[in-house]
């Protein structure tokens, strides 16, 4: 009865919202530091990853990161770093049965219609539960590059070798894997440690060169952001580069163009100068992690992504959220509920906010509070492209040929044929299925009109007596998901 209601409470929350937005990033983090995989086996893994992707395919999910890189190793096959202990249970030892995890969930992520992001840790080499390094992890070859900072191994950003090798390492990745785009999370310079400071003297006397050490340490991390996003682009053009910070840029009492937080920073704390590298254009997309509830005292999600929203700056703004902290915490207003409603209100209607990315998948699939069940009836009950990057590629392809019904003992069936396409940017890679009924007018920017996104090109019907006229429309998406003119076929069904 309880979910009935809820149900019904849903859908009239739709109705009376109106339409989803057509374009929008909904994402899922899919990690692997907390062990969740570690020595599981394939079959395990790959039957708890299937479940998750159904699940969230069914969520309207159309983008996963999924952690590859967590200290210096890998969860994939790489020629520059060991196997990650958090796949097989000990560093550098490949897993048995042998397979890659990175390549099996881009096939899994592609055949359901989602990207698939690379997540990697860059700085962090090794965690406090690690008691070994494989022989080929970079610390064991070169251990003048690092600095221990309370029981965790770290990259020094300071020294030049670690920002090339670094980029070498995902630039390996997005030249030998059909990855959508490259992640990095929330760790730059390590989280502070009252008491502990960075040991960087060493790098700090040799490249310093008399700047403030502070300044110093951002201008490393700023160097990286930038030299990371050209490689990228220089290796494959279409692939995304992202960044998800910290969700507190700087307090109003260090900054008055700050938020009204008291928290930590990622500008002094972190030295990640975020917004840099938004105004910069050094990254495709910003997912701060705003992880806490309205009302919190110290960092309020209502002020957070006000002010996330005012600095958003000329690169889509997608906004981290917390799925159980959502759904502990009371609506301000209305304490019978919690607070995924207002959230998702907040966000939709908030300037340069382009949708959001949950924390985690597995939380989602849990579907507290009917937190999956929203997603699912109300805010991803429709498809979505993902948001448009000019910046990279703003040329859309050319429409889908030959669009024809043909009749089969199965049915009528919509086939066309791909569009002709000069290089690789134009090629089509999905393609956008619309149907409007007698009456309807076509507009293609209602989403409740798609039917499908789709890889192939022909889309079996539904016969329903030959009475009734429909519009069936077709248009070709490429890699960034520009969409071409419509190409238009009427028929009876």
């Amino acid at each position: 009865m309880k979910y009935r209601m809820l149900i019904m409470l849903l859908l009239a929350a739709a109705t009376m919202m109106g339409q989803n937005p057509k374009r929008e990033f909904r994402g899922a983090w899919i990690q692997a530091v907390n062990g969740q995989f570690q020595n599981i086996g394939r079959d395990r893994m790959q039957a708890m990853l299937s479940s998750q992707l159904d699940d969230l395919q069914k969520d309207g999910i159309n983008a996963i990161f999924f952690q590859v890189r967590v200290e210096g190793d890998a969860l994939y096959q790489s020629p520059l770093e060991p196997w990650s202990r958090y796949l097989t249970g000990q560093q550098g030892v490949p897993p048995d049965p042998y397979w890659d995890p990175l390549q099996w969930m881009i096939e899994q992520c592609h055949a359901r219609g989602m990207e698939l992001h690379a997540w990697i840790n860059p700085y962090r080499a090794k965690t406090k539960g690690t008691t070994a390094l494989a022989a080929n992890h970079e610390y064991s070859r070169h251990p003048d590059r690092f600095f221990d900072y309370d029981g965790l191994y770290i990259f020094d950003p300071g020294r030049p070798e670690n920002r090339d090798y670094i980029c070498q390492v995902a630039c390996d990745i997005v030249n030998r894997y059909d990855v959508d785009g490259i992640h990095m999370d929330d760790y730059f310079y390590p989280y502070p440690v009252a008491g502990v400071a960075i040991p960087d003297d060493a790098s700090y006397s040799m490249y310093g060169g008399g700047m403030d050490r502070g300044d110093w340490r951002r201008q490393n991390v700023n160097k990286f952001v930038q030299q990371m996003c050209r490689q990228i682009r220089q290796t494959k053009p279409w692939v995304k580069f992202g960044v998800s910070p910290f969700g507190i840029y700087r307090n109003q009492k260090n900054d008055p163009n700050g938020s009204a937080t008291n928290g930590l920073q990622n500008y002094d704390d972190l030295y990640a100068d975020v917004l840099e590298w938004v105004r910069q254009g050094w990254v495709d997309y910003n997912v701060p992690q705003i992880y806490w509830e309205i009302g919190n005292k110290a960092a309020d999600y209502d002020t957070l992504i006000r002010w996330w929203s005012a600095n958003a700056g000329q690169r889509p703004l997608y906004v981290g959220q917390d799925v159980m902290r959502t759904v502990k915490n009371p609506d301000p207003v209305d304490a019978s509920q919690h607070q995924m409603h207002r959230k998702y209100q907040l966000q939709r209607s908030l300037p340069g906010i382009q949708g959001s990315c949950q924390w985690y998948a597995a939380a989602v699939c849990e579907n507290p509070g009917g937190y999956q069940d929203a997603l699912r009836l109300q805010y991803h009950s429709t498809p979505a492209l993902q948001p448009l990057m000019p910046w990279i590629d703003g040329k859309a392809p050319g429409k889908p040929r030959k669009t024809a019904i043909i009749w089969t003992e199965d049915g009528p069936v919509l086939f066309w044929t791909a569009p002709k396409a000069k290089n690789v940017m134009d090629e089509a890679q999905q393609y956008v299925v619309y149907r409007f009924g007698p009456g309807e007018k076509v507009n293609l920017d209602d989403a409740s009109h798609i039917l499908c996104i789709t890889d192939k090109t022909m889309l079996p019907l539904s016969y329903q007596g030959g009475e009734t006229k429909y519009t069936y429309v077709v248009t070709a998406l490429d890699r960034l998901q520009n969409e071409s003119k419509a190409a238009k076929k009427k028929v009876k069904l």
